[in-house]
């Protein structure tokens, strides 16, 4: 009995389990980046927001095309905005905060542009004086956080507790300030830029939670003796 072999022709393999597999890598990309911006955002709120004195409702969402690098867009409906009253001069001075490795960062009254420095709000009071110093410095999430970039300058701000030490050096003269309390406001709330001349105080405000504009984290220090 004679026996034909018929030789089959190789069929190509599917490229399906390619696909596949491209599938779920680009799908572990993309979480793993949303992990990356949520789990610090959720951290802060677990650990550190639930422990601040106020914690208020978020800013609507009609204020998120704001430009944040812009200190005049930090307080939403602020009758004040148009009557800011800017020094002829630009001040400049130092503020260091020893436990956040912030170092000799510049401060400047006379400006809003906080890309390239940390701004004292107009109209407050300058630094020794009776009054309330009011410091605003730009955050994004934490884990990009460098003390010498003023676009991420305060984004470990809430790290600091009550009886930390914070530095500023103007007009040839240092002055210490002490962490007396932290709180989250709303940002049409502008209680935090009022002025009381019976103490010396300093006011440092950045965006809460970090990467966010949902509110405004504020650091209240006086001036120690």
């Amino acid at each position: 009995m004679n026996y034909i072999y018929l030789k089959t022709k190789n069929r190509p393999k599917s490229k399906k389990p390619t696909k596949k597999y491209f599938v779920l890598f680009f799908l572990f990309i993309g979480i793993l980046f949303l992990s990356l911006a949520l789990v610090p955002i959720i951290k802060f709120q677990i650990e550190y927001s639930i422990n601040l004195k106020e914690i208020l409702n978020p800013l609507s969402v009609k204020y998120y095309n704001r430009d944040y690098t812009q200190l005049s867009n930090w307080f939403v409906q602020n009758p004040n905005n148009q009557n800011l009253l800017l020094p002829d001069v630009q001040v400049t001075y130092s503020l260091t905060i020893p436990k956040l490795n912030v170092k000799d960062a510049v401060v400047t009254f006379g400006s809003m542009d906080l890309k390239k420095s940390l701004i004292q709000y107009p109209n407050t009071a300058l630094p020794g004086q009776s009054g309330n110093t009011v410091i605003f410095g730009h955050s994004v999430l934490p884990q990009f956080f460098n003390p010498k970039s003023y676009l991420t300058i305060f984004s470990t701000l809430y790290k600091l507790k009550t009886g930390d030490d914070i530095f500023i050096n103007y007009n040839d003269s240092e002055y210490k300030y002490r962490v007396t309390e932290m709180f989250e406001v709303q940002p049409d709330n502008f209680s935090v830029l009022d002025q009381r001349f019976d103490n010396k105080t300093i006011t440092l405000i950045t965006c809460s939670p970090p990467g966010t504009y949902l509110r405004r984290l504020v650091v209240k220090a006086q001036l120690a003796l």
